[in-house]
């Protein structure tokens, strides 16, 4: 959060500035404060930035976001430096991973295809066959010949997944986004009370019934698509309140209600004066021992070939 002394207009010059002079990209995830996605040369969902850096010249990669995101930017961009401007900023969804116990599960179910969400750890993403995002999740798991699923580390996407591929057997892990699992469907019922004529999208990390009552289940740059093909004056939008500030933007003609409940601490933790400290000091590095590294590419890798539909 900006502070008094130093307006925020100030800051974002001298962030521009110094990535100029440093050959820097800044990288912001669509849930982060408004200002620090205003100053980003790039906004969006995580796997998307990480890719859009692994193809760009810049020697340093600065990633607004949270631990794991960033760790997906180091594992496809490996001779980059990569920076987060808080390196406290974590996932709890991700904890509730841990490769130790992924080996377990998948020794309980060997004939298993092992498919990790990209909001995990650098670890979990080592002990996987692919990963996915919550944009492909469906394709990703419709394209492997086995039968059966391990789906790590969230339960809703899981769910999602078995839902739209029956004809295999999904195994879900006991994971959830605390953000997104604490709306439930009364709360969704009120809402749309209060705005009869507002369609909903809502995240596939949501509760099962929360998707049910939904008119589009989007990733956030489903949404972001979704949003001015809906003909809608407004709309209801079940994920992180910083997604708003970007539909706002580019569909000025809209109203975006979100629901207050849905809010990251860990997203909101990076303020301006965080991104020019690390500008200046380059630290809070993210590395990764090279064996995990490249197993985790493996895993995204398969992703990224999957054919999109």
């Amino acid at each position: 959060m900006a502070n008094d002394t130093k307006p925020i207009a100030e800051m974002q010059q001298e962030v521009r500035r110094l990535c100029a002079e440093k050959n820097v990209l800044f990288l912001a995830h669509n849930y982060q404060r408004p200002e620090v996605q205003d100053t980003a040369e790039l906004v969006g969902d995580s796997l998307a930035l990480s890719i859009a850096a692994s193809r760009s010249d810049a020697e340093i990669i600065l990633f607004a976001g949270v631990h794991f995101m960033a760790e997906s930017a180091k594992i496809l961009s490996p001779d980059k430096k990569v920076l987060m401007p808080r390196i406290d900023a974590g996932c709890p969804m991700a904890d509730m991973a841990d490769a130790e116990a992924v080996r377990a599960r998948k020794a309980e179910h060997p004939d298993a295809a092992v498919v990790t969400y990209v909001n995990s750890t650098a670890g979990v993403k080592a002990e996987t066959d692919v990963c996915c995002t919550s944009a492909n999740a469906v394709n990703v798991v419709r394209s492997l010949d086995a039968k059966e699923i391990l789906f790590v580390p969230d339960k809703n996407l899981g769910a999602w997944v078995a839902r739209h591929v029956p004809d295999k057997t999904v195994h879900l892990w006991p994971g959830f986004c605390h953000v997104h699992d604490v709306i439930t469907a009364d709360l969704v019922r009120e809402k749309k009370a209060r705005h009869p004529y507002a369609p909903m999208a809502a995240h596939p990390e949501c509760r099962p019934e929360v998707l049910d009552l939904a008119e589009q289940v989007a990733s956030t740059s489903g949404m972001l698509e979704w949003a001015p093909k809906s003909n809608a004056e407004k709309a209801l939008i079940a994920t992180e309140t910083g997604l708003i500030h970007r539909l706002a933007l580019e569909n000025p003609d809209m109203e975006f209600i979100g629901f207050e409940q849905m809010i990251c601490t860990d997203m909101k933790k990076t303020g301006l004066e965080d991104v020019l400290k690390v500008l200046r000091s380059e630290e809070n590095e993210i590395d990764l021992p090279e064996d995990i590294r490249v197993r985790a590419k493996t895993a995204l890798d398969r992703m990224i070939a999957v054919p999109r539909t």
